[in-house]
């Protein structure tokens, strides 16, 4: 048996060499029609709970947040609009008192992507989209991207949910999808030069 002192220096040394082991860190493929998803084990996925829909999955809420995230990967056969359109419109499901918003560019393996992270008062849907219901549900965040896929056409993945759990997730978010964090560049709004 060693001595507490070198015990001590021991249990250092491992967590210093071997990597984190949490959960949270294992990822497991998904395949998405097109492309493959790289997602936490802990995001729960469930079926399309429509046709429109391509993957989902429910993120657990972080210390703090009283209900979980969702993650929906949407693909519509190269149809849904350009990149300012998608923007625009999820951009729109804020409320614009209190809103903050940036926007991104950057590559994937996959390909080219946008990714829209706006926080504030969210116009949460109620029920079916076509009854257009909303609930205004203040601190919640959205990260959406468009993601670019060559003779493809553009998925779209759309992250929302109370703030801490979406801002927890950003990093893993941009893993799923195979983002080179060091090409992401924030795009400025046109009036600022």
């Amino acid at each position: 048996m060693l001595p507490p002192k070198q015990t001590s220096l021991l249990v250092l040394a491992l967590l210093i060499a071997v990597p984190s082991l949490n959960a949270a860190d294992k990822t497991k493929k998904v395949e998405a029609r097109d492309i493959t998803l790289n997602v936490p084990t802990s995001w729960k996925q469930s079926p399309a709970s429509n046709n429109l829909r391509t993957a989902q999955f429910a993120i657990p809420k972080v210390e703090g947040d009283k209900e979980d995230a969702e993650l929906v990967v949407y693909f519509f056969g190269g149809a849904g609009g350009g990149v300012n359109a998608n923007l625009e419109r999820w951009s729109g499901q804020f409320q614009p008192g209190g809103k903050k918003q940036k926007i991104y560019k950057g590559e994937s393996k996959q390909g080219e992507y946008y990714l829209l992270d706006v926080t504030g008062v969210y116009n949460k849907p109620i029920g079916p989209p076509i009854n257009r219901q909303t609930n205004p549900t203040p601190g919640y965040q959205m990260m959406a991207v468009v993601l670019m896929v060559k003779d493809k056409g553009n998925y779209f993945l759309k992250l929302t949910g109370p703030q801490k759990t979406v801002a927890a997730t950003g990093k893993a978010l941009r893993v799923a999808f195979d983002a080179d964090l060091k090409k992401e560049a924030e795009l400025k709004p046109e009036g600022d030069k």
